[in-house]
């Protein structure tokens, strides 16, 4: 097989989350092309189950102008914490539960032609309330609601349910729970495009 060596790379966008870099890659052919690839460091979402409801929350999401359902979710930006540590933060921060029973449920590329985002959706159950921690900017507006694991996932097929995280995150509980959760990895398990995380 080609071995795709970068001839040459270059940051040529920093911005406050994601960067964007310039790479000239070895092809196949003994030619080179340019591959422009953002630069994400990584997120985590969470399927707080309880019983056979999913926990949702919703919240406008600039680059789309509009609300969106989606699952308890962040950014890896905190140095050195782990995913499940991550994950953990993300569902008292914004849901304003804790969970005694982790799972890793799927590890998401979301769109490896452009980006190296990597997200690990974690598979929570035995809930319990905690205090929500304080919101900011578009977390201030953002609100919950429990529905039934069938009505999301029919709402995923239908088309009404869009964020990408969200949807191959309730398609893989409802699978799960298909299955009775056996073969779930463990929280800490490895994670091939995170793995210090």
């Amino acid at each position: 097989m080609h071995d795709y060596d970068v001839r040459e790379s270059e940051t040529v966008f920093r911005g406050r989350v994601i960067s964007l870099r310039r790479d000239v890659v070895a092809m196949p052919g003994k030619t080179t092309s340019q591959r422009d690839v953002v630069v994400h460091p990584g997120a985590v979402g969470v399927v707080a189950l309880r019983g056979e409801e999913v926990l949702l929350v919703n919240q406008y999401r600039h680059p789309v102008q509009r609300r969106l359902d989606e699952l308890p979710a962040g950014l890896l930006d905190v140095e050195g914490e782990p995913g499940l540590q991550c994950g953990q933060r993300e569902l008292m921060e914004e849901a304003g539960y804790a969970a005694d029973t982790w799972h890793v449920l799927v590890d998401i590329l979301t769109s490896p032609g452009m980006t190296d985002e990597s997200i690990r959706i974690f598979l929570a159950r035995d809930l319990r309330e905690v205090e929500r921690d304080v919101q900011e900017h578009e977390e201030l507006e953002m609100t919950t609601r429990w529905a039934s694991l069938d009505q999301v996932v029919a709402a995923a097929l239908a088309g009404e349910l869009e964020n990408g995280a969200c949807v191959a995150g309730v398609l893989a509980a409802f699978a799960a729970v298909q299955r009775g959760f056996s073969g779930l990895r463990p929280p800490d398990a490895p994670w091939r495009a995170r793995p210090t995380h």
